[in-house]
């Protein structure tokens, strides 16, 4: 069970260093978050897996997930997450650049959580982070750790 005094464990998979810094700066502000950095998402399933470099990596209450990514994307870690067991509890936020309606659609039907476009100015950006924020982190109960 989840404690108010417990941080909220953070998995961004996100490959662009310019919308990492911008996503990690705007939750700088939020009480107790710690954020966790992958930049694909092969890395996003060993973090989640807690295989290789991540065998002692904790277990995200949420998990910001980009479409785009190399090597694995963002479609197929979602896919990936919400039919393993273990994981599907987790809640997906899709932070994407993409607004196409197929892919608005695509995400929804593998369970994302919410899905989010990216804004392209940096001040809006940022804005849409902290409403984010304050939703997730303030008005909704995350699940506790299995």
């Amino acid at each position: 069970m989840r404690t108010q005094q417990d941080p909220i464990e953070i998995l961004l998979v996100e490959d662009s260093p310019s919308d990492a810094f911008i996503t990690r700066e705007a939750l700088k502000e939020a009480p107790v978050v710690n954020v966790h950095l992958v930049q694909d998402g092969v890395e996003a399933m060993a973090f989640l897996r807690r295989e290789g470099d991540y065998e002692n990596a904790p277990r995200p209450d949420i998990i910001l997930l980009d479409l785009n990514t190399p090597r694995k994307d963002g479609r197929e870690v979602l896919s990936e997450i919400k039919t393993d067991h273990s994981l599907r509890s987790i809640p997906v936020i899709v932070l994407t650049s993409s607004s196409a309606e197929s892919d608005i659609h695509h995400a929804y039907s593998l369970q994302a959580n919410c899905y989010i476009t990216k804004p392209s100015d940096f001040t809006h950006f940022k804005e849409v982070i902290r409403s984010m924020e304050n939703f997730w982190f303030n008005c909704v109960t995350l699940p506790g750790h299995d």
